[in-house]
Parts: C-alpha cells; sequence; structure tokens
C-alpha cells in the first residue's frame, strides 16, 4: 500500500499544477478566434502565447530561494491568488497589447510556483524516490491537457474564449481552501503521518544531505555559473521550445488539416497527452529503478525528434499516420521532465538547490517563448506548419545530445520505499 505522503502531498501538488498548467496553455485552444477577435497574425499570436515565458524569469530564483529558507506552503498560497487574478484578466482583454499584458503578468504571478513546489518535494521523499514523485507531480502537465482540452472545446463551441479565459482562471481561488489545509512544508510538522513514516523521511534526507555538504563544492555564485548548470539550462531551453511549440500550435495544425468543430479538435488535441502521460510514469519508474537519469531523458528527447521529422514526411501521404506519429512526438519531453528535474535535487547541496533549480527553469523555460514564436514566424513566411515542426525537430535531437554531457550522479541510493 503507498504511503501516506504519496496519497497526501502528491494529489494536491498535482491538482494546484495542473490549474496552473490548464490557464497557461487553454490559449492554445483559443488562439484561432482569439486572432481572428483580436486582429492578430500568426507571429502576434505565437508572441502573445510566449510572452508569459519571460514574466515567468522573475520569480524563479527568488521563489526557489523562499520556498527553501521561509516557506513553500505559504509562497504558493500567494502566488494562487495572484496568477487567478492574471488569468481572469485574459478573458477581459479587448486589444493584442492587453492580452500580451496579461500573458505577460500571469507568467510572473506563476513564476516562483515550480521551484517551490520542486522544494517542497525535496523536502518529503528521498533521493532514490524523486523521479516517481516529480513524474507524478508534473502528470499534471498531461492531464491538464487531457482534462481541459474537451471541456475548454465545448466552452469555445458553446459560449467563446473570453467566458474560457474566466472560468479556467477562477479555479485557483477555489483550490487555494485545499491547499491551505492539505499540505505541511516538513514531514516534522505533519500530524497526520506515521511516527514510523515520519522517522525514516527524516532519517534519510539528512544522512543524503550531510554527504552532500561534505562533499567538496564551490560557492553559490561558481556554482550558478558552472558548466553543469549551463548544461541543464541548455537541454531545458531546447525542451521547452520543442514541447510548448509543439502545444501551443497543434490544435491550429489541426483545425487546419480538416473540417473540426471545438469540440472535436479538443479531444483530438488531448490525445498525444494521454500517450505523454504513460509514458512519464514508466520513464520515471525505471529511472527511479535502476538509478540512471542522463539516459531517460536522452532517449525520450531523441525519438520525440526523430517521430516529428517522421510525422511532417507522411503528413501529404497519410493523416491518420502522421497524426499518429505525432502523439508519440508529443510524448517526448514530458517524459524527460520528471528524471531530468531528478539530476540537480541529488547533485546540488540543498543550501543551493532551490536557487539554482529557479535558475535553470527561470532561463530554460524562455524555450516555451521562443519555441512558439518560431512556428509563429515559420508558418506565417511559408504557410505551412511542417516546416516549423521540423526546426522543433532539431530542437529536440540537440537537447537529447546536450543531456548526455550532463553530470552523473556519483552513488546510487537503493529504493527502500
Amino acid at each position: 500500500m503507498p504511503s501516506r505522503r504519496w496519497l497526501r502531498i502528491i494529489p494536491v501538488a498535482l491538482v494546484m499544477y495542473t490549474i496552473a498548467y490548464v490557464d497557461r496553455t487553454n490559449i492554445s485552444l483559443a488562439l484561432p478566434s482569439m486572432s481572428r477577435g483580436l486582429h492578430m497574425d500568426p507571429q502576434q499570436a505565437g508572441s502573445a502565447a510566449g510572452i508569459f515565458f519571460w514574466g515567468y524569469l522573475l520569480l524563479q530564483v527568488p521563489g526557489g530561494y523562499l520556498a527553501r529558507h521561509w516557506s513553500a506552503k505559504r509562497l504558493i498560497s500567494l502566488l494562487l491568488v495572484l496568477w487567478g487574478a492574471c488569468a481572469v484578466a485574459g478573458g477581459l482583454v479587448h486589444t493584442e497589447r492587453q492580452l500580451w499584458l496579461a500573458r505577460l503578468l500571469l507568467g510572473v504571478a506563476e513564476g516562483g510556483v515550480f521551484p517551490a513546489t520542486l522544494v517542497l518535494l525535496t523536502h518529503w521523499f528521498a533521493r532514490a524516490e524523486r523521479a516517481r514523485a516529480n513524474a507524478y507531480w508534473m502528470l499534471c502537465q498531461p492531464l491538464a491537457i487531457i482534462l481541459s482540452a474537451p471541456v475548454s472545446g465545448w466552452i469555445l463551441g458553446r459560449w467563446d474564449w473570453r467566458v474560457l479565459l474566466i472560468v479556467e482562471g477562477a479555479l485557483p481561488f477555489v483550490w487555494l481552501i485545499v491547499w491551505t489545509l492539505g499540505i505541511d512544508d516538513h514531514p516534522d510538522r505533519a500530524s497526520w503521518l506515521g511516527a514510523e513514516e515520519r522517522e525514516y523521511v527524516m532519517v534519510t534526507l539528512l544522512r543524503e544531505a550531510a554527504e552532500l555538504n561534505c562533499a567538496s563544492r564551490p560557492g553559490f555564485l561558481p556554482l550558478l555559473f558552472s558548466r553543469s548548470i549551463w548544461l541543464l539550462i541548455a537541454v531545458y531551453f531546447l525542451l521547452n521550445c520543442g514541447g510548448y511549440g509543439f502545444l501551443f500550435w497543434l490544435p491550429s495544425a489541426i483545425a487546419r488539416a480538416g473540417r473540426f468543430s471545438s469540440l472535436e479538435t479538443g479531444f483530438l488535441y488531448s490525445l498525444p497527452y494521454v500517450v505523454a502521460g504513460l509514458t512519464m510514469v514508466l520513464n520515471s519508474r525505471h529511472s527511479d529503478r535502476t538509478g540512471e537519469r542522463r539516459g531517460h531523458v536522452a532517449l525520450p528527447l531523441a525519438l520525440a525528434g526523430l517521430f516529428l521529422s517522421a510525422a511532417v514526411i507522411t503528413s501529404g501521404r497519410s493523416s491518420i499516420l502522421a497524426f499518429a506519429l505525432l502523439c508519440v512526438a508529443g510524448a517526448g519531453p514530458y517524459a524527460a521532465i520528471a528524471p531530468f528535474w531528478a539530476i540537480p535535487s541529488e547533485l546540488l547541496p540543498r543550501e543551493f538547490a532551490g536557487s539554482a533549480m529557479g535558475l535553470v527553469n527561470a532561463i530554460g523555460a524562455l524555450g516555451g517563448y521562443f519555441g512558439p514564436l518560431v512556428v509563429g514566424v515559420l508558418d506565417k513566411r511559408f504557410g505551412d506548419f511542417r516546416f516549423a515542426f521540423i526546426a522543433l525537430s532539431a530542437g529536440l535531437l540537440a537537447a537529447a545530445g546536450l543531456s548526455l554531457l550532463t553530470p552523473r550522479r556519483p552513488t546510487r541510493q537503493a529504493v527502500r520505499r
């Protein structure tokens, strides 16, 4: 039977970030109608979708620092309120510039949530459990699309994109209550946790922290500018270019490929993320079982790049085969995420880990701006998504190669629970 930690911490964090991901990505289904309503060309639409990630920069390093030295629970509580207000504001805009500003501020509000949650999980799950903990929490990313895409498509068909953004933007205010009551920052503060399990977690985490602290290591600033950190940034940047370029523009590509209703487009859009959810769990479980991280990042990214290119090549011959290949390609970046985020948490001293992961996420997440923008620019230039998807494929293959250069974890810990 799963321990109480897995049944308490993961579901509450999963739903919280699922809501964040819905509010971040629901613009993808709304882009065609928003573009008409706000008179945006593809390049402007791509910029408005991706500007979120420039705002996302602001609170990454401070968010990791505050979560480590103050409280991840309290920080995320504040950010739930802020991002809910910004998400609702996105449904009230009347110009492209107003949409651009609303998306930028939404990025600022969500910016501290990711590093804060990563820090929270390091307080609850030992090294040998971390890829699975990351994966189960990060299931929010494909899960958000699987659950919300058909509903969002129905809302778009029944009302319009304004109703969509306002209704889904209000969800953080509802979940704030559950988050406040359900989450504790550390095991020693959780009255619901059994004594045996609390002792296991605290002793294991203290031992792992001592191992890292005893190792020879540079100071904080040299660490942030080390080769290892910037390799991680490069991999994550390219991963996000491919993942978000695919995510934000796939509904438009589906709509252009055939006459589908908003509801039908929503269902088709969700299929690649069903595959993504399955591969995330399987890849993370195997990574924890073997103690290996780099290959579990590189392989899904390489397969994603290859299958995305194959989908482009076959699109003129068989639309069904091309879409099946897209489903597999879209899963690759998601399958790589959990073992990727296990790497810095296993290599860095605890007092530095939150800020360093925030830096990696801050700069790497800019791929979420440049990926959709590149797709929009190439689509505007050539009037065809195939050229853009080939560019995304090349980025994913480059990310796979760079991930093999990231540091290895010096020792492997056995899985106890």
